[in-house]
């Protein structure tokens, strides 16, 4: 059975993956640092253990650091697993497990072109620490916020 990971730290769609998730009667794993109340987008009403193959919501809460919430959600992702996040590096290690993984603005990531996301990734943060500039992301949209939604009830099925 698919299930539903996001990756939380600093997620604008919390709330909407969650909603599409109910909907499509999916499990949901919410994982984020110690630092944040994931907890404030789950109704009272959600189960919080598995029932019947339907919804319900876990949370797992990491230690602060780099990549430790991404890290807990790949050793847990299953081929057809769906992944929320903004992170390509995390989105690249969920495609190499079978899983699918959406960002935070609705583009759906492909195993055809993750290599060259992550090379730009690169480039870019070698400009940064050679004390360049980049562009920075634009401004998150109702458009970005719609899109997202629609696209993740898609890979829900």
């Amino acid at each position: 059975m698919t299930k539903l990971f996001i990756d939380a730290d600093a997620c604008p769609v919390l709330r909407e993956a969650i909603d599409c998730a109910r909907r499509a009667k999916v499990p949901c794993v919410i994982a984020g640092n110690t630092t944040q109340n994931l907890t404030r987008q789950i109704r009272k009403t959600d189960p919080t253990q598995p029932v019947d193959k339907g919804f319900w919501v876990d949370v797992v809460q990491v230690s602060v650091g780099a990549d430790s919430a991404d890290f807990a959600i790949v050793r847990e992702l299953e081929p057809d697993d769906v992944v929320v996040t903004q992170d390509i590096g995390l989105a690249s290690m969920a495609l190499g497990r079978g899983a699918r993984a959406i960002g935070v603005r609705g583009h759906v990531y492909d195993p055809l072109t993750i290599d060259s996301m992550l090379f730009i990734r690169h480039e870019e943060k070698k400009v940064r620490r050679a004390g360049g500039r980049t562009k920075g992301p634009r401004a998150f949209t109702d458009e970005d916020r719609q899109r997202f939604v629609r696209n993740l009830r898609e890979l829900l099925g």
